[in-house]
């Protein structure tokens, strides 16, 4: 993504443009390993030593609640985002907590056509993630069956 993707999807969402959220956006999108609050915080501060550490934190969870980024729970209790909006899984290390993004279509329509079939009584899904946990045996830079929209792994 660039700086103008950002921009649009901020306008998109009923945003004001502000360097604050670009700056966490950004930071979120070309960190690529699904950042801890505190991550994004060290990387802003590079070049914008300026912003406080309750604006970004308050800053992600706006991004949060309006669907430009996802949060992402491991079992350590770390909260992460993820500017990733393409369906996708995660790979979950319950030993090192790496996450990876795991594009597999295939695997997408099976759950998808599954509850399709077999829905949940008096329960409207609206959205399927997949958390695979396990650990990492190797140093492989990817495990994404398909290849990634974007550059992010």
């Amino acid at each position: 993504m660039n700086l103008e993707d950002y921009r649009t999807a901020l306008r998109e969402r009923g945003l004001k443009i502000t360097l604050q959220r670009l700056a966490v956006y950004e930071a979120v999108d070309l960190l690529h390993n699904h950042p801890t609050a505190e991550e994004v915080i060290r990387f802003i501060r590079k070049n914008h030593p300026d912003i406080a550490t309750g604006t970004v934190y308050k800053t992600l969870e706006t991004l949060v609640e309006r669907d430009i980024l996802n949060r992402v729970k491991t079992n350590s209790g770390l909260l992460r985002y993820d500017a990733v909006k393409d369906d996708h899984h995660h790979i979950y290390c319950t030993h090192c907590d790496r996450i990876e993004d795991y594009c597999d279509s295939e695997l997408t329509k099976m759950i998808y056509d599954y509850f399709d079939k077999k829905s949940i009584p008096g329960f409207k899904i609206e959205d399927i993630k997949l958390q695979i946990m396990g650990k990492f045996t190797d140093k492989r830079e990817s495990v994404n069956k398909d290849k990634p929209t974007n550059n992010i792994t």
